[in-house]
């Protein structure tokens, strides 16, 4: 992570003295995440050098030893606790979506090897991605709530759980991707727009509410998709799409009651999920 001047020491504090934006507390200089384990930055920049080469974008020679090396250190720290796609503030854990993106980078390696004849301990990643998916589908599935679960041992959802067969880690029709599907929108679909996660708690460090993450309402798009409710896959996206300013962008959130765009704004992960729910959706 770096700065807006290319610095790479962001020490986080607090201007207690600035009431913020409408009265946003606190107003934090710098950033703590500078200093968090995400293990799904991994899985994400695997993925992206897979598709590059997938499609036709010209190699370069650095970027599979660069994976190499990416991909052996991610087997020495896939299985520790991290703060996860959300950045969390409450301490780490072993949350699920970030073992699946991890599963996601090793695949990528075999995939990239297997397709594209590059050289790698192909047998070793082989069987780490097994030993991967396996603990996955074991610690990070509740059979009670037939559900995939925010982290292992947890009975909590986490709209990030969408993306399990968006990246490939079981496919759409399997019935533990249906159980999470349905179980995400009984509990975080709220006024038609998927929450991160349940924020009452407080656990991940931050204070209870917050607006309906736009990323995620458009996973919960590209999943109908895969089902097959191409109906209501459109009228979720028209309804997103509906939500853009006079210019076109999007925010971070959406504030349902104050039917209002909230967030960091415009925020790159909102379009990004706009894009690849058109895309999917052109695609039928």
């Amino acid at each position: 992570m770096y700065g807006l001047a290319g610095e790479r020491h962001l020490v986080e504090w607090e201007a207690d003295w600035l009431p913020g934006y409408q009265g946003a507390r606190p107003v934090r200089i710098g950033n703590a995440a500078h200093d968090q384990l995400q293990l799904d930055v991994y899985g994400e920049v695997a993925d992206a050098l897979h598709q590059a080469r997938a499609g036709g974008l010209a190699a370069v020679s650095e970027s599979w030893q660069l994976q190499r090396k990416l991909t052996s250190h991610l087997a020495d720290i896939w299985d520790q606790p991290d703060e996860g796609i959300w950045e969390t503030r409450g301490g780490r854990r072993h949350f699920t979506h970030s073992k699946v993106m991890a599963w996601v980078a090793i695949d990528r390696a075999v995939r990239s090897a297997e397709r594209f004849g590059l050289d790698g301990p192909l047998d070793r990643w082989r069987a780490l991605r097994a030993t991967m998916h396996a603990s996955i589908c074991e610690r990070g599935f509740d059979r009670g709530r037939n559900s995939f679960t925010q982290s292992y041992g947890s009975r909590e959802l986490d709209a990030s759980l969408l993306l399990i067969p968006l990246v490939g880690f079981l496919p759409p029709t399997d019935p533990r991707v249906r159980g999470t599907l349905a179980a995400i929108e009984r509990d975080l679909l709220v006024d038609g727009f998927v929450r991160r996660y349940d924020t009452a708690d407080g656990k991940d460090g931050l204070a209870p509410g917050e607006g309906a993450f736009l990323a995620c309402s458009f996973w919960l798009a590209d999943n109908y998709v895969l089902q097959g409710r191409l109906s209501e896959a459109r009228a979720l996206f028209d309804r997103l799409l509906a939500l853009r300013n006079d210019v076109g962008l999007l925010a971070e959130e959406y504030d349902p009651q104050a039917r209002r765009q909230v967030g960091n704004f415009p925020q790159a992960f909102s379009h990004i999920a706009l894009v690849n729910t058109a895309l999917k959706l052109a695609g039928t």
